[in-house]
């Protein structure tokens, strides 16, 4: 997902906690050819070290679509994932990376399409009755409209490549809910919090009726997330696209694991 670029009030530093975490790569998988599509999750934003010519996808040598191919063997590797998809711009703008090669997909959309963007700038600048009732409008849109795009979306990818395992991985929730930390409200980011929990509601349902594997990150971002003082998310930040995107932490410690685990499930049955 991408934050556009006014002029956003800063509201303190939120410290992303030190130290690192060994991570124990899985087995090879020789002969996959993977596909990683998607949004601003995906791609990195917020991770750092952007490849010089991803331009604005900003696709990162730090998301997990890297991380995981970097670590296994694989025959084909596509990274596709751009800042800002939506489910409309997937279809138009990166299913061409699809073939009936394919064997592995990986894929966050959805939250663009309900108006990230917009939620988290009123939430930042306004009221907290005007971010409930935006956060509302966003949970109404992923309700009524966006489970007729990702099934559309999700049957394109069928379509495209129909022997691939399809990992659809969802987003976490931005905060833990404390007594007292600089921003906004808890009654706002218990609101941001609730829409985070409909759209992984919506998606995993749209992932059942696809056939597809759901990867839920929210448990891996469990005590991660904005306020817990050991974040792996970025807080309110320059660049302003960076703000409320896993960092490199969490996209090694809590993407990573989870669309590894992931991933094996799917092959493996696959397989069997």
């Amino acid at each position: 997902m991408r934050l556009t670029r006014p002029c956003l009030a800063v509201f303190g530093a939120l410290t992303i906690a030190a130290g690192s975490i060994a991570w124990s790569a899985p087995a090879s998988a020789a002969g996959i050819n993977y596909v990683a599509l998607g949004d601003s999750y995906s791609s990195g934003t917020g991770a750092g070290n952007y490849a010089s010519d991803s331009g604005s996808c900003l696709r990162s040598a730090n998301a997990y679509p890297n991380l995981w191919a970097a670590a296994n063997t694989t025959e084909s590797y596509k990274f596709a994932a751009c800042s800002g998809a939506t489910t409309s711009t997937v279809s138009s703008g990166q299913l061409g990376s699809l073939s009936s090669s394919t064997t592995l997909v990986s894929i966050t959309v959805g939250g663009n399409d309900a108006g990230f963007s917009d939620v988290m700038q009123t939430c930042v600048l306004q009221s907290t009755s005007s971010c409930q009732n935006r956060v509302a409008q966003a949970e109404s849109y992923m309700r009524d409209t966006l489970p007729g795009r990702l099934d559309s979306l999700y049957a394109q990818i069928r379509s495209r490549a129909p022997s691939a395992r399809v990992v659809v991985l969802g987003y976490p929730r931005l905060y833990t809910i404390v007594d007292w930390c600089v921003g906004l409200t808890n009654a706002k980011r218990n609101a941001l919090n609730s829409a985070a929990d409909t759209l992984a509601g919506v998606t995993r349902q749209a992932v059942s009726r696809a056939g597809f594997t759901w990867s839920d990150v929210r448990d891996e971002f469990a005590g991660h997330e904005l306020c817990s003082g050991d974040d792996w998310l970025n807080a309110v930040t320059l660049p302003i696209e960076s703000s409320y995107h896993p960092t490199a932490r969490g996209h090694r410690l809590g993407y990573l694991p989870a669309f590894t685990a992931s991933a094996r499930t799917a092959l493996k049955a696959h397989a069997g």
